[in-house]
């Protein structure tokens, strides 16, 4: 590995842990009525679609629905 030549002070880390500041950050404000709204909103939004595409896929993924469509719609036409 590679090493430097100076020696590094790291007597800074050892004193940061004792370190206190006197600044604190703002209080966290509520969201507003129509925050909250958006939000529900936006959630119901993407549920609703990813069940609507649940739904409407289903029918493309059974093979027993689209095979057995097939030839009754073959049988039909031999019928007429």
């Amino acid at each position: 590995m590679f090493r430097r030549g100076e020696p590094v002070p790291f007597a800074f880390v050892a004193e940061a842990d004792s370190f206190r500041s006197n600044v604190e950050p703002p209080p966290r404000q509520r969201p507003s009525r129509s925050q909250i709204a958006g939000r529900i909103f936006a959630t119901v939004t993407v549920v609703a679609g990813l069940v609507g595409a649940v739904i409407l896929g289903t029918p493309a993924l059974n093979a027993q629905h689209s095979a057995g469509s097939a030839p009754q719609q073959a049988d039909v036409a031999h019928h007429h």
